[in-house]
């Protein structure tokens, strides 16, 4: 009788400790009928309760869940005839999927037997997630474009690995006042919408980011030319004045934008490195300019340039004082 109240005591379990209770009731002293009612349950449930007890004991009784169906596909074969066709659409003469699509591939020409629900399930199991894609232009030469960008990459992580060097990313982004709606919550059956104004208001920041040290300077601007680019470098050159001092080189990764090639620049003591063409994906700032529409200013309308200013000002500003968040977003990615 001990060993069963230390049993319902402890049992996390509702449905084990029901269990144990109508047993401990009929151990002392209540009748059938009462223990049947007092439960809630049928003769025949009862009947098997006392039979799995009196088998096997309070473990007879005490529920544990059952593993399900073991796996239709292990991990390797899920890699060798799933993956390879999600990440080139190409090897099954397609050019995009989606998951019903998939799923209708890989029963009628593989002769998997998958359901929609298995598949997506092995796709998030394998860190897979719907994204939207970022438009790029196409290189006019691939291959050779191919080259530059493996050429690169070492280079660029000698640097960023050697301690006595600051790297900076940088690059310009555009707001809009009228910005393209996110997703959101809403109640199924809904017709969520997005006002806009149809104009053209918009500011542009210029701006650099150290993902080691989550630094990052930046300028709100109304356009960008050289001497607006002159400007930011003023600015930079001053908040990087420690890291000079420190001894440090400080280099500054950009695209291959007119204005920041132009002769006449002053770049101080900023080293300026160039990225390959058609190569944003290099770029960690890129992440933080997608952070600031895809947060704080997701869902923001205006068309008043000064109530735009402000508003980016005001997300810039909470985003400088919070460089955790910005080496996390600015993590360096180069594959």
């Amino acid at each position: 009788m001990e060993e069963l109240r230390v049993a319902i005591a402890c049992c996390p379990d509702q449905k084990a400790q029901k269990r144990l209770n109508a047993i401990h009731l009929l151990l002392c002293g209540g009748t059938f009928e009462l223990t049947r009612a007092h439960n809630a349950v049928s003769e025949r449930c009862l009947r098997l309760w006392i039979k799995l007890f009196n088998q096997s004991g309070i473990d007879g009784i005490t529920y544990r869940p059952k593993s399900g169906r073991p796996r239709l596909m292990q991990d390797e074969e899920i890699k060798d005839k799933i993956l390879q066709v999600v990440d080139d659409p190409r090897r099954a003469n397609r050019h995009h999927w989606t998951a019903v699509s998939l799923c209708g591939w890989l029963k009628q020409t593989q002769g998997l037997e998958i359901s929609y629900r298995t598949l997506v399930r092995y796709l998030h199991n394998q860190d897979y997630a719907r994204r939207i894609p970022r438009p790029v232009p196409e290189p006019p030469d691939r291959d050779n474009w191919i080259k530059q960008r493996e050429a690169f990459v070492p280079t660029l992580m000698e640097l960023f690995n050697d301690v006595r060097v600051e790297v900076f990313f940088g690059d310009e982004a555009g707001f809009e006042g009228d910005p393209r709606p996110r997703q959101r919550w809403v109640k199924r059956g809904s017709r969520p919408t997005q006002g806009y104004y149809g104009g053209h208001v918009r500011q542009n920041v210029v701006g650099a980011v150290n993902p080691r040290s989550g630094q990052l300077v930046s300028l709100i601007v109304p356009h960008c030319d050289t001497e607006v680019f002159q400007a930011f470098l003023d600015t930079m050159a001053k908040e990087t004045e420690a890291q000079k001092q420190g001894q440090r080189r400080v280099c500054l990764v950009l695209d291959n934008a007119g204005w920041h090639k132009t002769k006449r620049l002053n770049w101080h003591h900023i080293e300026p490195i160039y990225l390959p063409p058609y190569s944003p994906d290099f770029n960690p700032i890129e992440r933080i300019w997608q952070y600031l529409k895809g947060h704080g200013m997701a869902g923001f309308l205006s068309n008043k340039g000064a109530e735009l200013s402000e508003k980016l000002f005001q997300e810039v500003k909470a985003l400088l004082n919070d460089p955790e968040t910005i080496r996390s977003i600015s993590t360096v990615k180069l594959t």
